[in-house]
């Protein structure tokens, strides 16, 4: 039986909050909302930083869309692949990009104020501190003109929320909001190529928090749900000898990653199942199963029937790692949850949960001990670790 990670058990209940707090929060929105704490907070040097503070939270909530505007248009443009060749005059840029001077500066300059570009000498432009990372990395680029998506939905939101699934973004993930499971498999068949890619190009820095936080060094045989491509078993693979691997997935989206893995020499050292986890048993025997980004793709009966078939396959003392984006505790929310409620909402039929939601549906299932690993980029995944009961 493995070890005991270092981990922090999920509570099974969250407290209701009491009257007193709530009235409590009233009279703070009401001292808050008073003009003259807002003329008092700017006249008094010790409290105008909260002020200025507060409303520049408020422009940028309002100046959002813009921002993420100037992000894509440097993609789409390929200006950051360009300067990380070094320093351009705007000049050289326009011509490059074939753009009027007068437009691209505005956007040259709108860049820089969000430290993607920075100025450099002999008035040249060059990659800033936010901008470095977003050319070196593909995945970054390939989700940003993704997201490009997600800009038009919303263009009405009011609209957007009475038909989410009308719209580009669920026409992508077809399969995430099908009526019926013969539909999704149509739809996985004719979007499979375009979505796995995206899926591989922007999982680098999940596999990095799963591969440097949870320990596969206790285990011997890992089953991965919902593979995709199978970019996170080949890393796995290359990385923990012992391991011996099996990805399930559908059979086209299998096709894909023993294509990749015999690009890598891997093929004969896998083992590939390929079905569909709502309709076909899971194969049996291995004493770790993953599940990779998949979860808060589908809603919650569908989730707890994955469950059930995961907790059936594991052996006695098996062990479930499920990773992924997943929301704040009410009590600590994040400004990040509120692009994976719309990109999801977008999407399909899944959504962001919190650990303890996740936690309590596994708990559910059967599933004991469960755990939220901590790791250095919540951001970018979560970890929660259960555990079949017995041996």
């Amino acid at each position: 039986m493995p070890s005991q990670h270092s981990a922090a058990a999920l509570p099974l209940a969250t407290d209701t909050p009491l009257a007193w707090m709530d009235r409590l929060h009233h009279k703070v929105e009401q001292w808050m909302a008073d003009p003259r704490l807002y003329r008092l907070a700017l006249s008094n040097p010790f409290t105008r930083w909260f002020a200025q503070r507060r409303t520049r939270q408020i422009f940028d909530l309002m100046s959002g869309f813009v921002y993420s505007q100037v992000l894509l248009s440097c993609v789409r443009l390929k200006l950051f692949a360009q300067l990380q060749n070094g320093p351009a005059t705007l000049e050289e840029l326009a011509s490059r990009c074939h753009m009027p001077e007068a437009a691209l500066q505005r956007l040259l300059l709108s860049a820089v104020s969000l430290k993607l570009l920075e100025h450099r000498s002999r008035q040249r432009f060059g990659l800033g501190p936010l901008g470095t990372p977003i050319a070196a990395h593909e995945g970054i680029r390939a989700m940003i003109e993704h997201n490009s998506l997600l800009y038009r939905d919303l263009t009405e939101p009011s609209a957007f929320l009475q038909d989410a699934w009308g719209g580009q973004m669920a026409a992508y993930w077809p399969y995430a909001h099908a009526a019926t499971p013969e539909q999704a498999k149509q739809a996985q068949a004719e979007h499979v190529s375009r979505y796995s890619e995206l899926m591989a190009a922007s999982q680098t820095f999940v596999l990095d928090e799963v591969l440097n936080t949870f320990p596969f060094d206790q285990y011997r045989c890992v089953l991965d749900v919902g593979a995709g491509k199978g970019r996170f078993v080949a890393e796995l693979a290359q990385r923990e000898k012992q391991l011996h691997c099996k990805l399930f997935d559908l059979p086209q989206v299998l096709a894909l990653a023993q294509q990749n893995h015999a690009a890598l020499g891997l093929q004969g050292t896998l083992e590939y199942h390929p079905g569909s986890f709502f309709e076909d048993a899971l194969p049996q025997g291995a004493d770790l199963v993953t599940l990779i980004r998949v979860a808060h793709d589908h809603p919650d009966d569908k989730l707890r029937t994955l469950f059930q078939k995961i907790y059936d396959a594991l052996p006695v003392g098996g062990t479930l790692l499920l990773a992924e984006p997943m929301a704040q505790e009410p009590l600590e929310a994040q400004a990040g949850d509120a692009y994976f409620h719309f990109y999801l909402l977008a999407m399909g039929a899944g959504r962001l949960r919190t650990p303890t939601e996740l936690g309590r549906m596994l708990n559910d299932t059967g599933f004991v001990h469960v755990e939220l690993l901590p790791n250095a980029m919540p951001i970018h995944t979560r970890l929660l670790v259960a555990r079949k009961p017995g041996g």
